[in-house]
């Protein structure tokens, strides 16, 4: 016998190498660079009904939240300017 999934769980993944976290809940599966929040979801609606392709080309953009070696997170680089807050 099966148990219900009525809450969110989560488990770690490595692949070649890198961590993720993937998260099923009752209404989607997740799968996220660890120490990341954002990543890749299908809800199941999707899945079963062949939508999964469709929704997977949607969240494409999030692809790059999920390579680990993406520069997504990269500080803005400084003007050089520096302001007293006085006119001149």
């Amino acid at each position: 016998m099966t148990t219900k999934l009525e809450r969110e769980l989560k488990r770690e993944i490595t692949i070649d190498g890198t961590a993720y976290t993937v998260t099923l809940s009752p209404v989607s599966i997740t799968l996220v660079l660890k120490g990341r929040r954002k990543g890749l979801e299908i809800n199941w609606v999707d899945l079963v009904s062949g939508e999964a392709a469709l929704a997977t080309a949607l969240n494409a953009s999030l692809v790059a939240n999920l390579s680990p070696n993406a520069d997504s997170h990269a500080k803005p680089q400084a003007s050089g300017k520096i302001s007293s807050g006085r006119k001149p």
